[in-house]
């Protein structure tokens, strides 16, 4: 089935490289700049989007991403707020592929089938939630697929062979590998280990394999970039954010903060194989 995430990987594909994924905040630092945010990021030289739903207790995220989501539920964030973000998206973007990436509580708390109804209505091509097993994946992850979401799981690096065809089962659009063991916003420590990695989940799907969490620069994009089939810059971005900031509040610089990091990292992936 042709989805937006298979035809922008194949179309990426084409061109010899991987991939770019950027994360933003929903929200963040508030809604109308968190929205000329997302507006600006496929210009700037993003492939796809995730869009971070904010939460109060996330479990995986580190401080970047942490205090992302607390300036947007600061501001007023919510999930319906989240979902008329990526409709106004919509408008004047219907190629590229954004999904939804956070924790179940918010979800459950909106109802399974309300929220997925909504989530395709505004135009959401996927799901990524942290905190829902696949031993979990009749509560939500079965009824998105059937509704026509992709649902993106992750593997880490204690993800072995034994465990990965368990996580892999209800897998679509791509494998998110985490590249290390922690929380968002650390640094990678081997390349090389990644890219094995990356290797060995190739293995076990056809699916493209993205690697996110510990990449920050134009560098890392391309090194990652040789082996993944995209990279995923998501605490660099939220940085970019807080760097531009007055008094916690947006400047008239901050959607550039964002958008010149986006370019940057658009040069790295585009050198990956060069």
């Amino acid at each position: 089935m042709s989805t937006r995430f298979t035809d922008r990987f194949a179309a990426c594909a084409q061109q010899n490289r991987p991939a770019l994924g950027i994360f933003t905040m929903a929200g963040d630092p508030d809604y109308e700049t968190g929205a000329a945010i997302l507006k600006a990021l496929p210009g700037a030289g993003a492939d796809f989007i995730e869009l971070g739903m904010p939460f109060s207790d996330p479990m995986a995220d580190g401080p970047g991403v942490q205090t992302a989501g607390q300036r947007a539920l600061a501001a007023g964030q919510t999930l319906n707020k989240t979902l008329a973000m990526v409709a106004e998206f919509r408008k004047t973007d219907q190629d590229t592929p954004l999904l939804l990436m956070g924790y179940y509580n918010p979800i459950y708390i909106h109802g399974v089938d309300a929220f997925i109804k909504d989530a395709l209505a505004a135009g959401v091509d996927g799901l990524i939630v942290v905190d829902l097993p696949p031993e979990e994946d009749e509560e939500f992850c079965i009824p998105a697929l059937k509704a026509g979401l992709n649902f993106i799981r992750l593997a880490t690096p204690t993800t072995d062979d034994k465990r990965l065809p368990v996580v892999l089962k209800n897998t679509s659009g791509f494998v998110y590998y985490v590249s290390m063991t922690g929380i968002t916003g650390a640094a990678i420590k081997s390349h090389a280990a990644v890219g094995e990695a990356v290797k060995r989940i190739k293995t076990h799907t056809d699916l493209p394999v993205a690697v996110g969490f510990g990449i920050k620069t134009a560098d890392d994009a391309a090194l990652i970039g040789r082996d993944a089939d995209g990279v995923v810059v998501g605490t660099a971005i939220c940085n970019a954010v807080l760097g531009s900031l007055v008094d916690g509040k947006a400047t008239p610089g901050t959607v550039a903060a964002v958008t010149t990091l986006v370019s940057g990292l658009a040069s790295g992936v585009r050198r990956a194989r060069s």
